[in-house]
């Protein structure tokens, strides 16, 4: 049963994943595997650790369902820092090696100039990426987990974050144009399967940077907020 809006907590999550085919990179995030049988999106967010709110939030933004901006009070940081910690070890550990190993494959040897700059560019892409991702890792969310253990010293705010916060799916889309327009390869079977890998990525990255502009920036906001009122 497929539903414009949002979900419910009632909801079976099978019938999710089998109405919307993207939840399953939203369930490896979370770190929920198959085999859930009859269970509600409920039941098996809570076998699994996961705070419900927060999965329902991330699914009906990923799946673009119309719905209000979420109340960042009801969102867990926690389970919200799996999925991004989680997502990020997703693009530099899984799908950037996999479409670099397949543009090795399609493009082929000997190098020449296009390919040597169309895999430079890829490779340049890629590090932007990891420093984009490094930072989050090494100062955004240690001060998030510094802020929900009350140990936050106010030498960093979220803001400096979302102030910097780099789109890093635009390089990606110049360079599926650069493949697009200039590419001369025979085999276009392959080639067209490496593009569409990398569709795939530009929209999974942009999905990926707008929960965290539109739930994690909002969500560390408030809670920056209460810790101020508390003092």
């Amino acid at each position: 049963m497929s539903r414009v809006g949002k979900y419910r907590a009632s909801d079976k999550m099978a019938d999710l994943v089998v109405n919307n085919y993207r939840i399953l990179l939203v369930m490896s995030r979370f770190g929920i595997a198959l085999g859930f049988a009859e269970d509600t999106i409920d039941e098996v967010c809570r076998k699994h650790c996961v705070d419900t709110n927060t999965f329902i939030a991330v699914v009906d933004m990923l799946l673009d369902n119309g719905i209000a901006e979420p109340d960042s009070s009801s969102l867990s940081p926690e389970s919200l820092l799996m999925y991004l910690h989680n997502s990020h070890d997703y693009f530099l550990g899984f799908r950037l090696p996999g479409i670099r190993r397949d543009l090795v494959e399609v493009l082929g040897k000997p190098h020449d100039n296009l390919t040597k700059a169309i895999m430079k560019y890829f490779d340049e892409y890629v590090e932007e990426v990891r420093k984009h991702m490094a930072y989050e890792e090494e100062t955004v969310f240690p001060y998030v987990r510094s802020l929900i253990a009350g140990t936050a010293d106010g030498s960093y705010n979220i803001g400096i974050f979302h102030k910097h916060h780099d789109q890093v799916e635009a390089k990606l889309k110049e360079f599926k144009q650069i493949l697009i327009k200039y590419y001369p390869g025979d085999s276009s079977n392959e080639m067209n399967s490496v593009l569409f890998d990398i569709f795939n990525c530009e929209y999974d990255l942009a999905s990926h940077n707008d929960i965290e502009d539109r739930l994690f920036t909002p969500l560390i906001l408030d809670m920056e907020h209460k810790m101020t009122q508390n003092k």
